[in-house]
């Protein structure tokens, strides 16, 4: 309870940050579909934002050494409230874009600087608690997010005025907290071609990972609209689906942890197709149907990310942590920025189905490509501790290092 306590103002500086920045996505394709933007657009939206994630990734640590932890929090803030503030007043989807490229430049900076000021105040003896509170917090925050998307009404300035004080409010505890500033740490350096030296299997697990998560968190409302979903039940869609990959880390880390990870990667595709042809194949699904079918897209998905990491990091030695999370995170990102664009395209073109068969495509291309890998080496025997590892900035490998150093119980 005294960990909660001391972290507390950060922790409810998360949770309204992930209200504000969760509930823009699903609420822009519901106003972008009431005001006549095409799907292309709506989907252009999705891409803006993590266009603005890794700009703000790359630039947090830098700002924080200028002005310090306080100031770049209140200066990210600041761009997303904006960002929100101005949709109602320029309907225009190409200038939503650039408003949405504010929010995920808030996302990632806040998350930068959060992260920066816990991994300065933990212990080695309090970071495993401090880690699992933190992605708890997190998480609740995501589902709450989802669920706002059910009360906000579309197009409508009332909604994005709720959203822009809500990220306004994650200013209060950070900047209102008697907790001395931490130094500022020194930014990771952006190696992206580490990833792929050091586990390509890993490098291509993240972009999938990215597919399936940027497209159905950002364009999965549009699947929803096209099969009769009212906006609360768009709001249960979503939250299934996140639902679904929380429940699915325990599990998924044991298997990872006893297995090898390249089977377990493996596998968790060919879930992730089998879930993605059922979606598909079954037509006529009624509401608990849909929900159904997102909860165990989530399963299946949601862990492939962590499951990826820590496959690279197996291979990658103590001091290389840090830059290979980092470095995780910039493919990640990358594979974020077209999804949601190119899932928006196939969608218009060929209907609902289209998200899930391109994403089905995507975990196809990991199965092979992962089986290949199979036979280019064999995995280690002295692997790291798996890890659920939150995508939300590049420090975030600062906070999971000691973890991955533990090694993995014998099985």
């Amino acid at each position: 309870m005294r960990l909660i306590i001391s972290f507390a103002a950060l922790f409810l500086s998360v949770i309204l940050l992930q209200l504000a920045s969760g509930g823009v996505g699903p609420i822009d394709v519901l106003s972008g579909t009431a005001l006549g933007f095409s799907r292309q657009q709506i989907g252009l939206l999705g891409s803006a934002h993590f266009v603005g994630f890794f700009i703000g990734c790359w630039w947090a640590p830098r700002l924080m050494g200028s002005v310090g932890h306080s100031r770049a929090f209140a200066a990210f803030t600041a761009t997303g409230a904006i960002g929100l503030l101005a949709h109602m007043m320029v309907l225009d989807p190409y200038a939503w874009a650039l408003m949405r490229v504010a929010s995920g430049f808030c996302v990632a900076g806040c998350y930068t600087v959060i992260e920066a000021w816990l991994n300065a105040k933990v212990t080695n003896e309090t970071r495993g608690r401090t880690m699992g509170t933190y992605r708890v917090v997190d998480m609740t925050g995501s589902l709450g997010a989802q669920a706002l998307v059910g009360v906000l009404a579309p197009a409508s300035y009332v909604s994005y005025n709720l959203l822009a004080i809500l990220c306004c409010a994650a200013l209060l505890p950070i900047t209102l907290s008697t907790v001395k500033q931490p130094e500022t740490p020194n930014s990771p350096r952006l190696r992206p071609m580490l990833a792929v030296n050091r586990s390509p299997l890993a490098a291509a697990g993240v972009v999938v990972a990215a597919i399936s998560s940027a497209s159905f968190r950002m364009v999965g409302p549009i699947y929803g609209q096209e099969v009769g979903l009212t906006a609360t039940q768009i709001a249960w869609f979503l939250s299934a689906f996140v639902l679904g990959g929380a429940l699915a880390q325990i599990p998924v880390g044991w298997l990872a942890d006893k297995y090898d990870r390249r089977w377990v990667l493996i596998w968790l595709s060919v879930a992730a197709i089998a879930s993605c042809a059922f979606t598909v194949m079954a037509t006529g699904l009624d509401t608990q149907g849909i929900m159904l079918t997102a909860f165990l897209f989530g399963l299946t998905t949601f862990p492939i990310y962590s499951v990826a990491s820590a496959h690279a990091h197996d291979f990658a030695s103590s001091d290389e942590r840090v830059e290979l999370s980092a470095a995780l995170m910039f493919w990640f990102a990358i594979g974020a920025i077209f999804a949601p664009y190119l899932a928006s395209v196939l969608i218009e073109n060929f209907g609902p189905p289209a998200l899930f068969m391109m994403m089905a495509v995507g975990h196809a291309v990991l199965i092979l490509f992962g089986l290949n890998r199979m036979r280019a080496r064999p995995t280690r025997k002295d692997r790291t501790r798996y890890v659920y590892a939150p995508r939300t900035s590049f420090l975030i490998g600062r906070l999971t290092k000691r973890g991955r150093d533990a090694p993995t119980p014998p099985k």
